[in-house]
């Protein structure tokens, strides 16, 4: 009995193609609207969280001042963080894997007739385990090097592509200002990040020269903290906040003139987000499954007034009013479920074009799009049944006499 209602209702369907085409694309939008805006919306958090996690693992970040809700920071007047600083993290804070300063300038590398305007970074070896980079030939700094403040460099494979093509750098001299560097090593390519910064873009040099030869001063910008996986990074800032303010000398009732950065903290907040406007542009495209809702109700209500008369032969050849009620409700679920089917297709080609637009991964969630599916039939049946409900109350004698 099912099967033929099926086979009716989609005899009907086909019979007003076009008219059935108009009546779903409000549920086809809505379908599609909302699968692609998800699966767009899970690769750019996915991507958020891989960013954030190419940073490095349990990274925590030391800067001095405070920045302030109208956007200002105290960097400027907050004293500066020292070598001194480093060493005391390394030594007082448990579970630390590497600990490495961090003072940064934008200069141009020059290589004969080549030049390029890159990220210079003073720092020790302890940075590349922070950050969670790897050197891909040549070697990282010796303790020579460090101590002396030698004018030894690590490319980034950015500068390395920029100044010597294809060719190895390893054992050549590039310039940094006055500075001749002798390049020991290039780095491994992270690629670029979602947050606009390509990764690869950076030389290292040993912090003693560039604090001299470079900064002209001894302080240290920032202190990357990574801890081992086994230690809470809120328990480890916690700690770190301690270190900082006795060894700042700040008084029990007075403000920190340092931040430590989370980025477990930041990673959460970023996702966060990306899940807050996901689930609002989601909640946009769904009001148009409430459109195609209404639309497929409108021609139901038509389709029952065109078909009076065949309604009242039904009924007066024995059809009872559930069979009448079942035909019209099937009609309408197998056009809301026939929008649900073109929505899903067309919305999962959206979103990998807009993955592969944005560079984000694409993730499509079997979850979103069964309860897509789902949701399209439940319009078809919530939308259909007061249109199936008023075909089944008519009155025989009255539908047949009906023109």
């Amino acid at each position: 009995m099912l099967v033929e209602t099926v086979r009716l209702a989609l005899g009907a369907v086909m019979r007003n193609a076009m008219r059935s085409f108009l009546t779903v694309l409000g549920v086809v939008i809505g379908v599609a609207a909302v699968i692609a805006m998800v699966t767009v919306g899970q690769g750019s958090t996915a991507q958020v969280q891989a960013d954030v996690a190419s940073l490095g693992s349990n990274l925590l970040m030391v800067r001095p001042g405070q920045s302030s809700m109208g956007g200002g920071s105290t960097a400027a007047t907050a004293a500066s963080l020292t070598l001194k600083d480093v060493a005391a993290i390394k030594t007082e804070i448990p579970g630390v894997i590497a600990v490495a300063p961090n003072s940064s300038q934008m200069m141009t590398a020059v290589v004969a007739n080549e030049n390029h305007a890159t990220l210079v970074v003073g720092t020790d070896n302890e940075y590349l385990a922070a950050r969670g980079l790897e050197i891909e030939t040549g070697r990282d700094f010796y303790e020579s090097e460090l101590r002396s403040g030698a004018a030894a460099c690590i490319l980034g494979p950015t500068p390395r592509k920029e100044l010597f093509g294809s060719g190895d750098p390893v054992g050549a001299s590039l310039r940094l200002g006055q500075i001749s560097c002798r390049v020991i090593g290039v780095l491994a390519s992270k690629g670029a990040s979602s947050f606009g910064t390509d990764q690869d873009d950076l030389v290292l040099m040993p912090i003693r020269a560039f604090n001299r030869r470079i900064a002209g001063k001894q302080d240290v910008g920032m202190i990357y903290v990574s801890v081992v996986d086994t230690v809470s990074p809120v328990t480890a800032k916690a700690a770190l906040e301690r270190l900082m303010r006795e060894r700042r000398r700040v008084g029990p009732n007075e403000e920190d003139d340092f931040n430590v950065f989370d980025m477990a903290q930041i990673s959460s907040m970023l996702t966060g987000i990306t899940s807050v406007l996901t689930g609002l542009l989601s909640g946009v495209a769904g009001i148009s499954l409430l459109v195609g809702g209404i639309g497929i109700m409108n021609i139901m209500l038509v389709s029952v007034t065109e078909r009076t008369r065949e309604i009242g032969i039904r009924l007066a050849v024995g059809a009872t009013t559930r069979q009448v009620l079942t035909q019209f409700l099937v009609e309408a679920v197998v056009l809301s479920l026939l929008g649900g089917f073109i929505g899903i297709v067309l919305g999962l080609l959206l979103a990998y074009i807009g993955a592969q637009v944005l560079e984000v991964a694409f993730i499509p969630d079997p979850m979103i799009i069964l309860l897509a599916f789902a949701f399209s039939a439940a319009v078809g049946v919530i939308f259909g049944y007061f249109p199936a409900r008023r075909a089944a109350r008519m009155d025989p004698i009255e539908a047949l006499r009906h023109q």
